[in-house]
This record gives structure tokens, sequence and C-alpha cells, in this order.
């Protein structure tokens, strides 16, 4: 599951079950993400948080950097089995805004701030895949052990 903190919202995204692609999942009041993201992993796996730390072009951590390192605290006490793992998220509210743009996304909807939460998301989790999983953070469960293949087959 990406993350992609903000003080009122965050932004979630999920990978499919084999670790190809991410796609936007919601945007939440910060407030509510660990309650959202406790309901939501009684149906379906979470394997993996990637959330997206705002550092500065100089690589030292932004002023909400705090506040990323807060709701992991707060995840890890809650979902101590799954892994959390941190992602450079510079220039993904950019990169986001250029997907809209390139995706024929209307201007009404480019302007909504939630969106581009959501779409952030999935862009961090997408480069934490593409960067450490070679574009599929697990092996085809075809190629895993039957004792294994539910657990590397989870989602991120």
């Amino acid at each position: 599951m990406g993350i992609d903190y903000g003080k009122k919202r965050t932004g979630l995204a999920v990978s499919d079950p084999l670790g190809i692609f991410s796609s936007p999942l919601e945007t939440v009041e910060t407030a509510k993400v660990v309650e959202f993201i406790r309901n939501y992993t009684q149906s379906e796996p979470v394997g993996k948080f990637v959330m997206g730390l705002p550092l500065n072009l100089d690589g030292t951590p932004a002023d909400s950097a705090p506040g990323v390192r807060q709701l992991a605290a707060a995840l890890q006490k809650q979902f101590p089995q799954i892994e959390i793992v941190y992602e450079d998220e510079r220039f993904t509210s950019t990169l986001a805004h250029r997907a809209m743009i390139d995706g024929g996304m209307k201007a009404s909807r480019r302007r909504d701030k939630a969106e581009v939460d959501r779409i952030s998301a999935s862009i961090i989790l997408q480069s934490y895949m593409d960067r450490n999983c070679g574009g599929g953070a697990f092996p085809a469960p075809s190629d895993v052990p039957e004792s294994r293949s539910r657990k590397n087959t989870r989602r991120k």
C-alpha cells in the first residue's frame, strides 16, 4: 500500500497482487487514515506500507517529515506484522499533475487535491516497486511453493 501523507488528507494506493502496477485507492482525512486502513485490511491483504518521505532538494527531511514518521509509528503499532518502508516523494505532485493532463483529465478534476493525493500515492508505490522489485514485487504464484503462495501474493 502506497501512502502519501498530508496534514489534512492522506492519499492511498495499492498494487495488484503480483506487485506489477499500482492504482490510486482513496484519499482519507489524516486523522482517520489508520481506521480506514484497519477496515481495508480486514478484506484485502496488505504486505507492505510504502510511505512517501518528503525531502528537500538537498536530501534533508522537509517540514512535514515528522508527520510521516508519526503516522508510520501509529501504523507500526496497529500492524506490527506489516513492514514499513520509505520512498522519496520529491516531485510526486508534479508527476501526478502531468499524469492527469496526459490522461486527459478535465481541469476541474485536476484542481481536486484529493485526486492529486491518490495519484501521488500511486506514483510513490510504483516508484518503489520499479526500483526494488524490477516491476514485479513477488514471484508468480506458480513459481511459489504452496505454503508460501498466499504470503507472497499479498498486496502492498
